[in-house]
C-alpha cells in the first residue's frame, strides 16, 4: 500500500479574549472542512490549532482581573478548546505558547538566529499598538494618526530591545513571492504585501522589558521575546522541529496556513524572514481569509452585535452553523452573518433539500420493499441522467475542494440535492408501486435514490460531518464511516443489495419564522425532552395596500450568473434566451431584452437573477427566472455586478 502523501494545515493560535464571537468560529471550519476533505482523499492530515498566551495586553487584563496571567488564559482557553468539541473540530493538537515544549522551541531559534548574528541588541523608540502587539513608525499609520490595523490608539515606546534583521531579508522575501504567485493568496492579498515590501522593511523589534510576561530571551533574561516572533514560531513546535526530525521532514514546510486577512503581512512577511535565517522552506501557501460582517457590520463589542457561537450551537446545532458559515461566504471575501438568513439556509436547504429526500427515499424504501435494497436491473432515460449529474458532482466535488472552493462545492452538492428530489417527481414510485408489472422498475428507482444519498453522505461530510454519518447510518450501510474514502464515491453502485435500510429520523427540524419573531429579543436555551405544543401566535399585522412584508422580500433568492450563450427567442422582437452559470448549475431564462442588447453584448457578463421563481413558459420557450434590469424612459440597463458567479445578492 503506497504511503499516504502528508498535509500541513495550521489556522492562527487565536489570542485569549474574554469573549468568544462566530469569527473565530469561522476560520477554524473552513480549515476543518479543509482538513476533513484531505483525509477522504487520502492525505495523511496534521491540522494544529491553538491559543497565543503572551504580550503586554494579556498581562494587563490578568492584573485588572486580579489573577496570574496563566491563570486568565487557562480559562479562556478552556473555552476555546470546548467550542471546538462542539464544533467537532478535528484538529490533531492544540497548541498553547505557554507550553514548555513552545518555550524552548522559541528560544532555541533565538539563539540559532543571534549565533548567525541576525539579531543584534539596541534601543527601540518609537510607536506600539498594544491591542495588536505591533510596532509602526509615523509613516505608516492611519490618517488619524492611529494603527492601521485595528485604528486605536498608538503610545510612545523607548526602552532596551533585540532585533532582528528583517531588512536583509527584504529582497528574497520580495523576489520569492513575485517568483511564486500561489504562496500568498487570495491575489488582492499578493499585491498588498508586495506593496508593503517595497515600502522598505525595517528591522523588527523582538524583545520587551517593560513587562514580564512571556518567554526569557535565553541569553538575556530581563527581556523577554516580543509576541510575534514567539507566536509564529507555534507552528514548528509540534511537527518535531527540536525533537522529532524524521515527524519534522515529513509535514515540513507546512501546506497552508489559514489567516485572517489583518495578520496575513506577519505570516507572509515576518515569518518568511524569520524561516530564512533559519534556513528552513517558506510554507507553499498563506491564504488570508476575509472578515465575517453581522448584519451589514463589523463586530464589535461597543456596537453589541458580537455574536455568541455557543448560543447559536446551543439552538440550531453544529453542523447547521458550519453549513452556513462554509455555503454563504467565498473565500477570501468578507462574508454577512444574519440570524434571519441562517434560519432561511436550514429551512429551505437542510429541512427541505436534504432532509426531505432523506426522508421520502427511506419511507418509500420501507413502504415498497419492506427496507430491503434490491439489485438494479437496466436503465431508463433518466436514471442515465441521474447518473451523469451523478458522475459530474462527485468529479466537481473532489477538483474543487482542491481548490478551496467550498462556498461553490456546497452549491454544486446541493443542485445535484435537487436533482434526486426532482428524479422522485419524473419517476412517481408511488405510481410504480401499484403496477406489479413494474416492481423492477420501482427498484431501480428506488435503488438510485439510496445510492444517490450514500454520495451526497460522503460530499457533505467536510461541512458537516455528524450530519453525514448520520445519512449513512439510515441507509444501513455497512461500511465503517470513518474508513470511507473519495474513492468510494468515484463509481456508481456501491449500495449492496440485500442491505435493510434503518428508520429515517429527522435531521433538521423546520423552524417556524413567526415563532422565531417573538423570542428574537432573547437567545434560546436548548429544547429537551419532549416538546410542548407551542402556543399560537400572535396576528400578525397586515401590510398596508402596496407594501409587502419582511417575510415576502425574505423568499426572494437573487444570485449573481453569468451569461454562457444568448439568443433571439424565433417570431419575436423582445425577447431573448439566455443560458446561465449559477456556479456549477446551468439554468434557462427568457428576457424581454432584445430591443435593448444584441446577444454577443450580454455573453460572459455577470448579472443579477431571481433564482426561485417558478419557472414560466414565454412563446413556448421555458424560463428558469428573472433577470433584473433597471429602466428610464426608453432606456434600459441589465444589472451587472463585479461579483463572482454563485454570489448572494442581499
Amino acid at each position: 500500500m503506497a504511503e499516504k502523501k502528508p498535509f500541513y494545515i495550521t489556522t492562527p493560535i487565536y489570542y485569549p479574549s474574554a469573549k468568544l464571537h462566530i469569527g473565530h468560529a469561522y476560520c477554524t471550519t473552513i480549515a476543518d472542512a479543509i482538513a476533513r476533505f484531505k483525509r477522504l482523499a487520502g492525505y495523511d492530515v496534521f491540522f494544529l490549532t491553538g491559543s497565543d498566551e503572551h504580550g503586554l495586553k494579556i498581562q494587563q487584563k490578568a492584573e485588572e482581573a486580579g489573577v496570574k496571567p496563566i491563570e486568565y488564559t487557562d480559562k479562556i482557553v478552556a473555552s476555546f478548546q470546548n467550542l471546538w468539541k462542539r464544533l467537532n473540530i478535528s484538529n490533531d493538537d492544540f497548541i498553547r505558547t505557554t507550553q514548555e515544549r513552545h518555550v524552548k522551541v522559541v528560544q532555541e531559534i533565538f539563539r540559532r538566529i543571534y549565533a548567525k548574528g541576525d539579531i543584534y541588541k539596541g534601543k527601540y523608540t518609537g510607536l506600539y499598538c498594544t491591542p495588536c502587539e505591533s510596532y509602526w513608525t509615523e509613516h505608516q499609520l492611519d490618517e488619524n494618526g492611529c494603527c492601521p490595523d485595528c485604528h486605536r490608539p498608538v503610545q510612545p515606546v523607548s526602552e532596551e530591545a533585540y532585533f532582528f534583521k528583517m531588512s536583509k531579508y527584504q529582497d528574497r522575501v520580495l523576489q520569492y513571492i513575485e517568483e511564486h504567485p500561489d504562496f500568498i493568496q487570495p491575489v488582492s492579498r499578493r499585491n498588498e504585501m508586495i506593496n508593503f515590501i517595497k515600502q522598505g522593511l525595517d528591522d523588527l523589534c523582538i524583545s520587551r522589558t517593560s513587562f514580564n510576561w512571556g518567554i526569557p530571551v535565553p541569553t538575556d533574561e530581563k527581556h523577554v521575546i516580543y509576541v510575534w516572533f514567539d507566536a509564529l514560531t507555534n507552528y514548528l513546535t509540534p511537527i518535531g522541529f527540536l525533537d522529532d526530525p524524521e515527524k519534522f521532514q515529513k509535514y515540513w514546510p507546512a501546506d497552508l496556513h489559514l489567516v485572517g486577512k489583518e495578520i496575513v503581512r506577519f505570516h507572509s512577511i515576518i515569518w518568511p524572514c524569520i524561516l530564512m535565517a533559519l534556513d528552513l522552506p517558506l510554507p507553499k501557501k498563506v491564504y488570508g481569509h476575509g472578515w465575517l460582517i453581522v448584519d451589514g457590520d463589523k463586530m464589535s463589542k461597543s456596537k453589541g452585535n458580537v455574536v455568541d457561537p455557543n448560543l447559536l450551537i446551543d439552538e440550531f446545532g453544529p453542523d447547521a452553523i458550519r453549513y452556513f458559515l462554509l455555503r454563504e461566504i467565498n473565500l477570501g471575501q468578507d462574508g454577512n452573518f444574519s440570524r434571519d438568513a441562517l434560519i432561511q439556509r436550514i429551512n429551505s436547504d437542510l429541512a427541505n433539500d436534504l432532509g426531505n429526500l432523506l426522508h421520502r427515499t427511506l419511507n418509500m424504501t420501507l413502504k415498497f420493499q419492506d427496507g430491503v435494497v434490491i439489485a438494479p436491473q437496466g436503465e431508463s432515460d433518466v436514471d442515465r441522467s441521474l447518473k451523469a449529474d451523478a458522475a459530474e458532482t462527485v468529479t466537481f466535488f473532489a477538483e474543487n475542494m482542491e481548490k478551496m472552493e467550498l462556498s461553490r462545492t456546497i452549491k454544486k452538492v446541493w443542485a445535484f440535492i435537487a436533482r434526486a428530489n426532482k428524479y422522485i417527481d419524473e419517476t412517481a414510485p408511488w405510481a410504480l408501486a401499484k403496477d406489479p408489472a413494474k416492481k423492477q422498475e420501482l427498484a431501480n428507482v428506488m435503488y438510485n435514490l439510496l445510492e444517490s444519498l450514500r454520495l451526497i453522505s460522503v460530499m457533505v461530510t467536510p461541512f458537516m460531518p455528524v450530519t453525514g454519518e448520520r445519512i449513512w447510518k439510515q441507509l444501513g450501510l455497512t461500511q465503517p464511516f470513518a474508513e470511507v474514502q473519495l474513492t468510494d464515491i468515484e463509481t456508481w453502485g456501491g449500495t449492496p443489495a440485500g442491505i435493510h435500510v434503518g428508520q429515517p429520523e429527522q435531521l433538521f427540524p423546520r423552524i417556524e419564522v413567526e415563532k422565531e419573531e417573538q423570542s428574537a429579543q432573547q437567545p434560546k436555551a436548548p429544547k429537551q425532552g419532549k416538546k410542548e405544543k407551542a402556543e399560537k401566535p400572535a396576528k400578525k399585522e397586515a401590510a398596508a395596500p402596496g407594501q409587502i412584508t419582511f417575510e415576502d422580500f425574505n423568499k426572494i433568492q437573487l444570485r449573481v450568473v453569468k451569461v454562457l450563450e444568448a439568443e433571439l427567442v424565433p417570431k419575436t422582437d423582445k425577447l431573448m434566451k439566455l443560458t446561465v452559470d449559477l456556479g456549477g448549475e446551468k439554468r434557462q431564462i427568457v428576457s424581454g431584452i432584445a430591443q435593448h442588447y444584441k446577444p454577443e453584448e450580454l455573453i460572459g457578463k455577470n448579472v443579477v437573477m431571481v433564482i426561485n421563481l417558478k419557472p414560466a413558459k414565454l412563446r413556448g420557450v421555458v424560463s428558469q427566472g428573472m433577470l433584473l434590469a433597471a429602466s428610464s424612459g426608453e432606456d434600459l440597463k441589465v444589472l451587472s455586478v463585479d461579483m463572482p458567479v454563485g454570489s448572494e445578492v442581499h
